[in-house]
């Protein structure tokens, strides 16, 4: 049996790298435990003071089958290269046309630029087109 696992991500604003992850995903910001309406209900009643109330938010797939997004508030801002990063497949892969690819790699591209990510360079290698991009707090991934 599959082990579960959850990807972490440290964050400044983890609420804003959330709803940033939710959009591109096609994902949702996890709603709060049941009986709760939310999640500053649920804090206040597990004793979590005010001022850590914005450390930690996560994102969730709805059909409840892609790992779980949990992102966790640190002081500093990213410095360096990610040594893992997510690959939003969006041109299809090897076997599709590379201009097919390259059209639906642009429309993603454009898409997640308009959710507030920033395009670094476009690849074309091995008959797969892919874009390194930067999500809003400078973390890389590929569309």
């Amino acid at each position: 049996m599959a082990r579960p696992f959850q990807v972490t991500m440290d964050a400044v604003d983890p609420a804003r790298l959330a709803a940033f992850w939710a959009a591109a995903l096609d994902y949702e910001v996890q709603p709060p435990p049941a009986g709760f309406a939310s999640w500053e209900e649920f804090l206040r009643a597990q004793g979590v003071p005010r001022e850590q109330w914005g450390a930690a938010s996560a994102v969730v797939d709805p059909d409840g089958v892609r790992p779980r997004l949990f992102f966790q508030r640190v002081p500093e801002a990213k410095a360096v290269k990610n040594r893992v990063h997510l690959d939003l497949q969006s041109g299809g892969g090897p076997g599709i046309p590379v201009e097919e690819q390259r059209r639906a790699v642009r429309a993603e591209v454009d898409r997640l630029v308009a959710l507030g990510a920033s395009e670094v360079s476009e690849h074309a290698d091995l008959g797969v087109v892919w874009v390194v991009m930067r999500d809003p707090e400078g973390n890389e991934f590929c569309a």
